[in-house]
């Protein structure tokens, strides 16, 4: 019998869940006691989402409420777009904020309230010692992707283009106050989406419960989100219409949210960002490629933890208790999902030593079960630069 070790968590969102649920933005906002809407979405998002679009005319005719909407522009968030949130919400005079959008979105919109409270710019904020006061404004959100969990974590992630890094900032004080989490603002993504968002989920999952800081409470809510998610991601990705499958992958994605952030995640997500930093691709994306190569390693430390994930993937036993059963069973999956290849991005093996000094100097690998050598980064990004077509 194993000995727990002391732990602590506090997750104070209120998650509501289903089908709908958006609609009862209006209503939600007034239990707040506010009125005056800061509304951040995706730009453009009316063209795309017919369930976003919908929820945002009816915040504007709700009677009582007054809306400013501001549009993020595309990609992931930079310190600029930041920035220009900042602006916008220091002159718009709101009093409570809702992000409507993808994790890019609700990140912005955490880091933006952040930074109009203490009246500064994201690089002023970083340039000092962090300050996370509690929120004058709460935060709504209400997640468009079923991918990053941003909706109930702490974390937020902005990148800095021409240093070619992420900064990660994360505390408690910068959760939402409210998630609303629809199933139906899903339904639009494509099938890259889909795959590349849903990837990032189970990721979070399995990395969760292999982290060293790993709890029992994650544990327990990550192998769930593994179990619902592991048939549901490729349903989703092969039909969109898949209502159940949406269902399982909204649900699954904020539950990966909440064990990322009782627990942490790990390697994946630092090779990842590496990735990321240099080519500006989608976070989920830049996860996919590396996670096979960084599980792999993972399965040589913590064989029963990846076997247990194994089991909740409902992969059947095949005698090798070492973790590989895992392994396999994501192998299968991004083959199914058509999932890009390291290559795909333009890297050469020349390559691989920057990548792995940026890895080795983001925290989120601090995080994994043991240390990693810079040799087993540099055999990891290799490996995934050595792929040449995926096979389940």
């Amino acid at each position: 019998m194993e000995n727990i070790s002391a732990f602590n968590n506090h997750l104070p969102v209120k998650v509501r869940f289903g089908e709908g649920v958006a609609q009862t933005l209006p209503a939600v906002v007034a239990e707040l006691g506010s009125s005056k809407v800061f509304l951040m979405v995706d730009k453009d998002i009316e063209k795309f989402n017919p369930a976003a679009a919908q929820l945002i005319d009816l915040m504007k005719t709700s009677a009582g409420l007054s809306v400013t909407l501001f549009e993020k522009p595309a990609g992931e968030p930079t310190i600029a777009m930041v920035d220009g949130a900042i602006a916008a919400l220091q002159t718009a005079g709101c009093d409570v904020v809702v992000a409507l959008g993808g994790g890019s979105v609700i990140d912005t919109a955490k880091a933006a309230r952040l930074c109009a409270q203490l009246n500064c710019t994201f690089t002023e904020f970083q340039s000092k010692p962090p300050v996370y006061p509690s929120p004058r404004l709460p935060l709504v959100a209400l997640p468009t992707s079923a991918g990053t969990g941003s909706e109930v974590s702490g974390g937020s992630v902005i990148s800095d283009p021409e240093a070619g890094r992420k900064a990660g900032i994360a505390h408690g004080n910068l959760r939402a106050q409210v998630a609303l989490v629809d199933p139906v603002l899903t339904y639009s993504m494509p099938p890259s989406m889909t795959a590349n968002t849903g990837i990032d989920a189970l990721a979070q999952a399995i990395a969760g419960i292999i982290a060293k800081c790993s709890t029992p409470i994650g544990d327990a809510i990550g192998y769930e989100a593994v179990r619902m998610m592991t048939p549901a991601l490729v349903a989703a990705f092969k039909d969109g219409n898949d209502t159940a499958a949406r269902a399982a992958m909204a649900s699954g994605s904020m539950m990966a949210g909440l064990t990322m952030n009782i627990s942490d995640c790990t390697a994946e997500h630092s090779l990842g960002q590496a990735i990321g930093g240099l080519k500006h691709v989608p976070h989920g994306l830049t996860i996919g490629l590396v996670l096979v190569e960084t599980l792999t390693r993972e399965a040589k430390i913590v064989p029963e933890k990846m076997e247990r994930v194994a089991d909740a993937m409902g992969v059947p036993e095949d005698g090798t208790k070492d973790g590989s059963r895992c392994v396999k069973a994501v192998k299968k999956i991004l083959a199914e999902l058509e999932f890009p290849l390291l290559s795909s991005l333009g890297f050469v093996q020349s390559d691989i030593d920057e990548l792995a000094e940026i890895a080795l100097k983001d925290f989120f690998i601090t995080q994994a079960p043991k240390p990693w050598s810079k040799q087993e980064v540099v055999d990891a990004f290799t490996s995934a630069l050595a792929l040449e077509r995926r096979i389940a």
